[in-house]
């Protein structure tokens, strides 16, 4: 039989089986046909497909179930989104404050308002800058809520779900605040570039009296100093929140119903010293002379207190701080001691604001304690605080002698000259002895190189200073250095 037959014959064995027994043997064969096919077809697509194996058991993640950010560049502010709570009736007063550290260029975000505010109010800004300031109007869904003591932290609770729903682009971090909060934005960005916002963080400060804490609680953010929230974590929280604010409908502030939601979320809450929640009365000179060696992140209820600076008015004062500031960010307020070992002096600096000498020698550790200017902000009580305080003596000639930062510009593109002028202020001691040298010196010219940008990155560790001209005073004016200590030095008596 011809070849030709033989392929004729097994083609007709396919199509139509001589016997009925044939038909179980065609299907069997059939079936294992499709078997290896399929076999060899699976072996084909794995060995060239770059997807990993289907069966393997290190599986990679489902891309559309775990997104990968696309951007995995260090945080900067434009992946900020500040959202501030303020009112229609507040709105004229209190934008000329935000306007101070609002950068219409850099910024993102929204303050958030109640109501339309009037027309007068939006288009004549009436500040140095003329800008306007980006706002919104809430949701009204947060009118259905109850609420025990304040409506108004309800709807302020809820800023962050109303910002989260705008789905803008690239935001690691939702920045909460109120209107009369201010930010120093590049230190914040130097702060939350440390964490990871693909993880749940929930950053910020306690309040500085207790009977604050005591009042709502020792974990809680208070969102007056500002609140950052990671991507991650909002993208949680707002799922959850309004259950949360049904539930705790008898809280007072929004700070804490938020708190509270992020509680039953299992995230604690990570303390950053430089958020001040500025629940104190009367002057902060004492808080801000003896800053915690961590960078300035935010003010808040700077209207309620004395103004920072002598014979300025409190928006000055805060123009007069943010000047230094924007020169060298990372340095402002920092403190700097140095001894005058010759006269037997005691000099601590807060850069960017005041200088402080003491006729005597006073160790570091009670010169970074701050003198007690303030009182506690519910019940004007001389404390407990949560820092420990030095009492100001009522004798002038147990004062330390203050100078006030009076002028400051850049040398170079990386260094700074500031300079600060001798300040009386009240009574002035008559202790020619140990005083008047010190009233002398009428003027203190401090220099320094910027800090690094990735200074706040690393360990603390405070620099040092030096007095220059082997202390000499001329013309009434002392030259002071701040430097990197050198390797054993410490600042010791």
């Amino acid at each position: 039989m011809s070849p030709r037959q033989d392929l004729l014959k097994m083609t007709a064995f396919f199509i139509s089986p001589e016997k009925p027994r044939d038909i179980s043997v065609l299907i069997t064969r059939t079936a294992l046909l499709l078997c290896l096919f399929t076999s060899i077809t699976l072996v084909l697509c794995v060995s060239f497909s770059n997807r990993p194996h289907p069966f393997s058991r290190f599986t990679s993640p489902n891309r559309k179930a775990f997104p990968r950010p696309p951007d995995n560049s260090p945080t900067n502010i434009s992946h900020l989104l500040f959202c501030v709570g303020g009112s229609a009736k507040t709105w004229q007063e209190r934008r000329a404050l935000s306007s101070l550290w609002w950068d219409v260029n850099l910024t993102r975000g929204f303050f958030w308002l109640d109501e339309e505010p009037e027309a007068t109010a939006v288009n004549s800004y009436g500040t140095e800058s003329g800008i306007s300031l980006p706002y919104r109007v809430s949701n009204p869904e947060w009118t259905r809520f109850k609420y025990s003591s304040s409506r108004y932290a309800v709807r302020v609770a809820r800023i962050i779900l109303d910002s989260f729903n705008l789905k803008l682009p690239n935001v690691r971090w939702f920045v909460l605040g109120d209107d009369d909060t201010v930010f120093f934005t590049h230190n914040l960005v130097s702060v939350l570039a440390r964490y990871d916002h693909r993880e749940m963080w929930y950053i910020g400060g306690i309040s500085e009296s207790v009977e604050q804490n005591v009042m709502h609680a020792y974990d809680m953010a208070f969102g007056g100093g500002g609140i950052a929230v990671s991507y991650a974590l909002a993208e949680k929280l707002v799922k959850a929140l309004d259950g949360c604010l049904s539930r705790y409908f008898y809280f007072y502030g929004s700070d804490q119903r938020i708190w509270a939601c992020i509680y039953e979320i299992g995230v604690p809450l990570t303390k950053e010293p430089g958020f001040h929640q500025f629940d104190i009365r009367g002057d902060p000179y004492g808080l801000l002379a003896a800053h915690p060696m961590a960078p300035l992140l935010s003010f808040h209820h700077v209207e309620a207190l004395t103004p920072m600076f002598p014979n300025k008015t409190r928006t000055d004062s805060l123009k007069a701080l943010i000047e230094p500031y924007r020169l060298d960010p990372s340095r402002i307020l920092q403190q700097y001691i140095c001894y005058d070992s010759k006269r037997k002096w005691s000099i601590t600096i807060a850069w960017g604001y005041t200088i402080q000498i003491y006729p005597w020698l006073v160790t570091a550790v009670d010169l970074h304690m701050p003198l007690q200017t303030f009182r506690t902000w519910r019940s004007w009580s001389n404390g407990p605080f949560t820092f420990k305080t030095r009492p100001v003596p009522d004798n002038p000639c147990e004062q330390p002698v203050l100078y006030f930062l009076d002028r400051v510009e850049e040398v170079g593109s990386s260094g700074t000259r500031t300079r600060y002028k001798l300040s009386i202020l009240g009574k002035a001691c008559n202790n020619t002895t140990d005083y008047a040298p010190v009233m002398a010196v009428k003027n203190i010219v401090v220099t320094s190189m910027k800090m690094a940008p990735d200074y706040w990155q690393k360990a603390p560790h405070r620099q040092c200073c030096e007095i220059m001209d082997k202390g000499s005073i001329k013309s009434g004016t002392m030259q002071i250095r701040i430097r990197n200590c050198r390797q054993w030095e410490t600042t010791s008596v």
